[in-house]
């Protein structure tokens, strides 16, 4: 099966990192030491102003820190509303400190995702979790009752299907119902599954449905022309979603959101309180508020994190090829897994593998050898895997996807499943 071919983009390398982060270090510790020389708030700011200096795509190649914070510096900075002046006075206060910063940089360099307890012991034991989608649903009030659940099968790769969609839909419009959104995936979570969003799109236009596509995990591989196709028909969307921190090395948490419409968010979630209003800075209000995107109307909570800032500095310090290089190397570690598990004939590979995703069992052990074999290959502490059920089936998933995985990492895997799986079958 070979190995991979040696590959420059390191995004964890020790010596890189630190020498990055001194250098980050360094300008928000001059930024602090000279932030009150800045005006609070620029007087003579236009809305666009920042998108006209910008470069409308990513480099093609990495950039050194030092050029990305001269960008910040000449072009960010100015473009600023200075919450931590000693001299803003608006709104309530948003608290910063050394300890806070220290804490920050703790949180998104150990990286967790403490959505469950086994996921993250001690971090779910700091914080509580965020609400379910099906939670977020029952507080629009759609019952469970009212949620849509269509089966799927390997003939179609376990993606749904235009006429299975499309039967649902006519059979709850035939009951009375009023069908208002549909979800396609674009990889999903178990097996890495893709819907057909040209086909759904159709459905869902044809009864006026919103149409979602969730590609959380895999819309992260559309940088590589190769993996394009697989959102074929996104512009039927009316909302598409991909999680930079999944894939893109962007540490937690930044989602970025598509809508074909933001008019729809806004007439929802639009609020405007006096204290609220783009006045003063001295202009008029209403040249003030000409043409400026105010988020706070595009989402529920008034108060948001500055986000956009790392997604544009892995963007600005890894380049377009860096990151195209950067998801075909997990796509080519997990291809090589896919290989050794089907030449194995002790094993199966149980969906096809699109990304870097692979799900496998051992054949003819059943449910609970599975069940076995992934406890044993957990307990060892080495690797951490999970599972899914297909179909009825318990299937154990290696998702390839770490900054630091190398294939070394992936072989070992594969080495410790094989001895594993090799020592629960001599004792049946």
């Amino acid at each position: 099966m070979g190995s991979l071919p040696l590959d420059a983009l390191q995004p964890l390398d020790p010596d890189t990192f630190a020498a990055d982060s001194s250098a980050v270090v360094d300008f928000l510790a001059g930024y602090y030491r000279d932030v009150d020389k800045y005006p609070v708030r620029a007087a003579d700011l236009e809305p666009g102003r920042l998108r006209r200096l910008l470069p409308e795509a990513a480099p093609e190649f990495g950039e050194p820190a030092e050029r990305i914070l001269a960008d910040v510096r000449r072009d960010v900075l100015p473009g600023l509303t200075h919450w931590q002046s000693p001299s803003f006075f608006a709104y309530f206060p948003m608290n910063a400190s050394a300890a806070g910063f220290a804490g920050e940089m703790l949180s998104v360099g150990l990286n967790v995702v403490p959505f469950m307890w086994v996921a993250s012991p001690a971090a779910v034991e700091l914080e509580a979790t965020h609400a379910t989608f099906q939670k977020g649903a029952r507080l629009v009030g759609i019952s469970p009752a009212n949620f849509r659940v269509v089966p799927t099968a390997a003939a179609s790769g376990y993606a749904l299907t235009g006429a299975a969609v499309r039967a649902a839909v006519e059979g709850d419009v035939a009951r009375g119902l009023v069908p208002l959104y549909l979800c396609a995936t674009v990889g999903t979570t178990g097996i890495g599954a893709v819907d057909p969003v040209r086909e759904l799109g159709e459905v869902a236009r044809r009864h006026g449905m919103w149409l979602h596509v969730d590609a959380a995990y895999a819309g992260s591989a559309a940088i590589c022309p190769e993996y394009q196709g697989y959102l074929d028909g996104a512009e039927l969307a009316d909302s598409v979603s991909m999680n930079p921190h999944k894939w893109f090395l962007t540490n937690m948490d930044c989602c970025c959101l598509w809508v074909a419409s933001p008019a729809a968010l806004t007439a929802a979630l639009s609020t405007d309180p006096e204290y609220l209003k783009n006045a003063g800075g001295g202009k008029p209000q209403a040249a003030a508020g000409a043409g400026a995107i105010d988020y706070k109307d595009w989402q529920i909570s008034l108060s948001r994190r500055f986000r956009a800032m790392k997604l544009w500095f892995v963007l600005r310090r890894y380049g377009a090829a860096g990151m195209r290089a950067h998801i075909r190397r997990h796509v080519a570690m997990a291809e090589w897994f896919e290989r050794a598990v089907s030449a194995d004939e002790r094993f199966e590979v149980v969906a096809k593998r699109r990304f870097s995703l692979v799900c496998f069992r051992l054949r003819g052990g059943g449910d609970a050898m599975n069940r076995e074999l992934l406890a044993a290959v957990n307990a060892s502490g080495r690797v951490f895997m999970t599972h899914f059920v297909v179909e009825g089936k318990f299937v154990i998933r290696l998702a390839v996807g770490g900054a630091m995985t190398e294939m070394r990492h992936v072989g070992d895997a594969w080495e410790l499943v094989q001895r594993t799986a090799e020592q629960l079958l001599q004792r049946r």
